[in-house]
């Protein structure tokens, strides 16, 4: 009998829930990014969080993650929704296909950035609990290329070859090819442990958790990049997203050694405490007290309180008192 020698690709992209049909590509996502905010908000609460917050936050993120994505794939591959015999209707059937991790990182960085500050919380405190859980998303999200047979390698007759199915109208050629889905997945996987692992020998702290992820992404995204055949801008002879990959690694290697020097450790406290009544976190501090504001001084410092302050009082106007003796 002869053994498997290439991983099968679906037959189709839907998975169905019962009479529910489902995107392989979309149930992936969805999928990574329950990962990502399951695995945030533990690592936040282990920061001194509260629980709630990252969820809170993807609110934000997500959205803008989702949308920063799409953009980056129709701008950068316009040619597939605004030529002539496209439909650029196109453009927005995300689920068959289509994100750029770059502009989905911009954008839900965005996203983000607005969640924190209704917060009342450090982005990147935030990023460094988020950033091993992106990785592990990023991991489960590939798979969705493998339901859609799209963003492979080259031809290969390697064991582990992804078998294609030929289809005319989507460009693919039957065959076996390298199964660049799986190696970014693998090596996804890889990113995030290393971040796991860095985090709690080095206590890396003021977003060097999530600049350590993205360097580390960008180097095995480099390679990746070579082994694909799907068609690509070039500048200079490199797919354009070598050239982001470069640019995105060196900020962030850069990112990593000034903030090691301007901000040494890790941060103390990541979210203010929690507020009587659910007050808003943002909205400043409470007002003072009856015993704070006397004398512009908060009780038992110096100020007049309900003990001391009303001994010494006596005391004093007992001295000022003439003596009724004769």
């Amino acid at each position: 009998m002869d053994l498997l020698a290439y991983i099968p690709s679906p037959s189709s992209g839907v998975i169905y829930l019962g009479p529910v049909p489902l995107r392989g590509y979309a149930f992936c996502i969805i999928i990574g990014v329950f990962v990502a905010v399951w695995l945030g908000g533990r690592r936040w609460v282990a920061r001194g969080g509260r629980v709630g917050t990252v969820a809170d936050i993807a609110v934000w993120a997500v959205p803008f993650g989702l949308v920063g994505g799409r953009l980056y794939h129709v701008i950068t591959d316009y040619e597939l929704y605004f030529t002539d015999g496209r439909d650029w209707v196109d453009a927005f059937k995300i689920w068959q296909g289509g994100l750029g991790i770059w502009g989905a990182i911009a954008l839900g960085a965005l996203g983000a950035w607005i969640g924190c500050r209704r917060r009342g919380i450090p982005l990147p405190a935030y990023a460094d609990a988020i950033a091993p859980g992106i990785a592990f998303a990023q991991a489960i999200g590939r798979w969705g290329n493998w339901f859609n047979q799209e963003l492979y390698g080259k031809e290969t007759t390697l064991p582990w070859a992804l078998k294609i199915d030929g289809d005319a109208d989507a460009g693919r050629v039957a065959g076996t090819y390298h199964p660049t889905f799986l190696y970014e997945s693998l090596w996804c996987i890889g990113v995030a442990l290393l971040v796991i692992w860095a985090d709690r020998r080095f206590k890396l702290g003021h977003g060097r958790s999530f600049a350590l992820y993205v360097a580390s992404y960008t180097v095995g995204r480099f390679w990746i990049e070579y082994l694909r055949v799907d068609d690509a801008h070039h500048v200079l002879g490199l797919r354009l997203n070598n050239w982001t990959s470069v640019v995105v690694f060196l900020a962030a290697v850069a990112y990593l050694v000034i903030s090691a020097k301007k901000s040494p450790g890790r941060e103390e406290v990541v979210e203010p405490a929690a507020v009587e009544d659910g007050a808003d976190v943002s909205a400043g501090p409470a007002p003072a007290t009856a015993t704070e504001a006397s004398d512009g001084a908060p009780a038992g410092s110096g100020g007049a309180d309900e003990t001391g302050g009303a001994d010494e009082a006596g005391a004093v106007a007992a001295e000022a008192e003439p003596s009724k003796k004769p």
